[in-house]
């Protein structure tokens, strides 16, 4: 698929794109985009500013709103930036939260067995999925704790992904010393000249789409838009990536019955190299510094039992935000997929203002009453209502969450999940301008 515009071109639209902006509000972009970045900033920090804040993004809802085929966020890095700008534009949140792309063309060269994507081995309008594969097997425990970077490199990638798979005719890494006469042998064979070369492809791929692409970031601020709170650093815990990426979730619950001791000290092993390569964390003058420590995915009430949670889970992620906060991080942002009703009560040992708490299922109201002043609740406009729902099901809903949740600061509306290709765009509409109706504190 090729570009509809060359970036020169799409300069100008911006240039043209500003003054209608300024014409629209008697305010600069700039103006705009410092008047959202505070009133985020205020609502993290428990702080009441001059009404909610809401959030809005979404990498296929922006295809689909500008008319654009999903593959266009794989194939089509300009074409898909103009749609996103457009959505922004005429919607305008006060930030712009999941815009996740990739190129298509360098996924095809790496021949990946972790993703489907649209336009590529799946059709252009079918949002992008997961592959979910044991690359960890159930036996491999030893070989992953006795070295982890030589089991990524000679299990772990050539599973995921199709050329890599030369790599495991690679001997033990820590075997290799400085006798490597025997093993450049191996690089000269055909298998390891076609994995350069298609290294090689991808890589000239990959350069490309980052030129077709440029800063989003920057882009999107020359347009008044900031990024939705981004979280720069911090300890991730381990749970969710091992579940992910290695053993499956399916894998995972049958380790903790079968042989809990050695997923215990996988996970411990995960943590312990995250936190040795951590970094502290930099601070900008007026903006809290805010590191990301959240176990995401497969945890809720839904899946976990509380014992498996406080056996598998929660010692290792609250040692994550404990490090986060050592790092000299002032809010340690997480995002609760799923229900997590039960383990509310696990954070009410933190301070005042130091979580972001972005919730999809969780009850939210009970949250604030649980958590106080503890935690910025951000949520959770179900995706749900936005897709099959009316504009009066989203105002109400909402009038309700900025009324309630919202009383006193602390509060940030956002959908429960940025999967947003379904929503009706009345809907996200109504869901934005409720904050203009019912959230304005002065």
């Amino acid at each position: 698929m090729a570009t509809t515009k060359p970036r020169e071109e799409i300069s100008e639209e911006d240039k043209r794109i500003r003054e209608e902006i300024e014409k629209k509000h008697k305010k600069t972009p700039e103006q705009l985009y410092a008047e959202r970045e505070k009133r985020l900033y205020d609502a993290v920090q428990m702080k009441v500013p001059d009404r909610v804040p809401v959030i809005f993004g979404g990498t296929f809802f922006a295809c689909k709103y500008a008319g654009l085929p999903y593959a266009a966020a794989y194939y089509d890095a300009v074409a898909w930036k103009r749609a996103y700008k457009k959505m922004m534009l005429d919607l305008e949140p006060d930030a712009y939260g999941s815009a996740a792309v990739e190129s298509g063309l360098v996924l095809e060269a790496l021949e990946s067995n972790y993703t489907k994507w649209p336009g590529g081995n799946l059709p252009p309008d079918v949002g992008q999925q997961v592959i979910e594969q044991e690359f960890m097997k159930e036996d491999e425990y030893d070989l992953f704790l006795s070295d982890p970077s030589d089991f990524i490199v000679r299990y772990w990638l050539p599973r995921v992904f199709g050329v890599m798979e030369p790599l495991a005719k690679l001997p033990p890494l820590m075997s290799l010393g400085t006798a490597l006469g025997p093993v450049t042998a191996l690089f000269a064979s055909p298998a390891f000249e076609q994995l350069a070369k298609a290294m090689k492809k991808a890589g000239e791929r990959e350069i490309l789409w980052r030129q077709a692409m440029g800063d989003l970031d920057k882009e999107m601020a020359s347009i008044g838009f900031p990024q939705a709170l981004p979280a720069r650093g911090g300890v991730q815990p381990p749970f969710s990536g091992f579940s992910n990426n290695f053993r499956t979730f399916r894998g995972v619950v049958r380790d903790m019955f079968r042989q809990p001791d050695k997923l215990k000290a996988a996970l411990e092993k995960i943590l312990e190299y995250r936190i040795a390569r951590a970094t502290p964390a930099v601070h900008r003058e007026g903006r809290p510094a805010i590191g990301n420590s959240g176990e995401a995915h497969r945890v809720s009430d839904e899946i976990l039992s509380p014992k498996q949670f406080e056996t598998f889970v929660w010692p290792y992620w609250k040692r994550a935000i404990q490090k986060t906060f050592e790092l000299g991080h002032d809010v340690v942002s997480m995002f609760f997929e799923g229900r997590r009703d039960k383990q509310l009560q696990y954070f009410l040992d933190f301070p005042k203002g130091s979580l972001l708490i972005r919730l999809a299922e969780t009850d939210i109201f009970r949250a604030r009453e649980v958590l106080g002043d503890r935690a910025c609740l951000m949520g959770n406009v179900p995706i749900q209502m936005l897709q099959m729902g009316s504009t009066q099901d989203v105002d109400e809903y909402c009038k309700k969450l900025i009324t309630v949740v919202g009383k006193n600061g602390g509060f940030i509306l956002r959908c429960s999940t940025d999967y947003t290709q379904e929503a009706k765009p009345e809907n996200v509409k109504a869901m934005i301008d409720s904050v203009n109706k019912y959230g304005r504190y002065r």
